[in-house]
């Protein structure tokens, strides 16, 4: 984060790449931090009543969670658009992604804050309610379940964001396997006539994409589907809590 915000400093016309993991890791040392916050020791540190504590750090915690996907889904639209052809229909966005990205990062953080101010009204100090109207994330912070309704709603409508926009990742990453395919097939006969045995750029790179995007699934399904018996069928012990924060952390 450092080394990113020290570039847009310096340079006058910093590339949308720096600004894209810039914010990134930004809303990541800020997902670690509201991790460590929910421990027993800096909860306590905190000065502040444990609702405004609660609600806060879980409000920052799942804004936060929002814009890594989104922010790695525009990532990911980035990459593709930056190594397609010039003569593509995505190649026409090159000259101007940078104006492109600023726009786009100022939605995604307008998104994340709108989405998740309805957390603002569920979320509870766990000594404010009895036990069966909580659904316990922690030691001192809990969901009401209360109005069980509408959260189900909220928290289906969360998931169409995600999914809308994971499934963006996957189309941008599919569409740049497919142009280092196609640029491996091209250029085939000149890897043949290279005494080199090593493997090719473009194989390399496909297995890195593939790899990246596949873990990124992976974890976000595990997620969803913790997040779902959680919402859903009320199922929460402490196991899941701690299997879901190494999952989000990831």
């Amino acid at each position: 984060f450092l080394f990113r915000t020290l570039t847009l400093f310096l340079d006058h016309r910093p590339k949308p790449h720096d600004l894209l993991t810039g914010n990134l890791a930004l809303v990541h040392i800020l997902v670690l931090l509201t991790t460590v916050f929910f421990s027993t020791g800096p909860f306590e540190s905190l000065r502040l009543q444990n609702d405004v504590k609660c609600k806060a750090l879980f409000y920052l915690h799942r804004m936060m969670r929002g814009l890594s996907i989104c922010t790695t889904c525009l990532l990911s639209m980035l990459q593709a658009v930056t190594i397609s052809p010039s003569s593509s229909w995505l190649g026409r966005f090159k000259q101007k992604s940078r104006g492109y990205v600023i726009h786009s990062l100022v939605f995604l953080w307008f998104l994340s804050l709108s989405f998740s101010s309805n957390l603002l009204l569920f979320t509870v100090a766990a000594s404010n309610v009895t036990q069966s109207q909580v659904l316990s994330f922690g030691k001192y912070c809990s969901l009401s379940s209360a109005r069980y309704l509408r959260w189900s709603l909220f928290f289906m409508l969360i998931q169409v964001r995600d999914v809308s926009f994971v499934g963006s990742m996957l189309l941008s990453s599919v569409y740049m396997v497919t142009l280092l395919f196609r640029h491996q097939r091209r250029s085939q006969h000149l890897h043949n006539m290279s005494l080199s045995t090593s493997i090719s750029p473009e194989k390399r790179a496909t297995q890195i994409i593939l790899l990246l995007v596949s873990f990124f699934v992976f974890m976000y399904w595990v997620d969803l589907v913790i997040s779902f018996c959680t919402i859903v069928l009320l199922i929460y012990g402490p196991i899941m809590l701690g299997v879901q924060r190494l999952v989000v952390n990831a």
